[in-house]
């Protein structure tokens, strides 16, 4: 099994920037990818960017040129860079890794969430 601890979020201005961080650990072989997630109130959970552990990033539209995903150099840790931000970036922010050991099939494990709050 594996544990996401999620650091980072908080009360931001409009414009400004915040970094989310998430710290995989536990039994594993290995994490696969890793990502993020986010949920406003009264909306669907909705992606925001992804990244494997070989460095190939997705994001969605909404972020593309103010977010920026990456992994740490132990491939089990995650950052989300999140600069001009805006009130509709507001959000809990849920972290997920993809792991697997040697023989299974990829398996999503999710965090607790992280609240994001931009003030206009």
């Amino acid at each position: 099994q594996v544990q996401l601890v999620e650091s980072g979020g908080g009360l931001v201005q409009a414009g400004g920037s915040l970094r989310l961080s998430c710290a995989a650990s536990g039994s594993f072989f290995r994490v696969n990818a890793m990502g993020w997630y986010r949920q406003a109130p009264g909306k669907q959970r909705e992606l925001v960017a992804t990244i494997t552990t070989s460095g190939s990033t997705n994001y969605a539209d909404s972020v593309k040129g103010r977010f920026t995903i990456s992994m740490g150099n132990g491939k089990n840790t995650a950052y989300l860079q999140m600069n001009s931000l805006d009130p509709e970036d507001t959000a809990v922010y849920y972290c997920t890794a993809d792991w697997s050991y040697p023989t299974t099939k990829s398996i999503r494990s999710w965090g607790q969430g992280t609240q994001v709050t931009v003030s206009s």
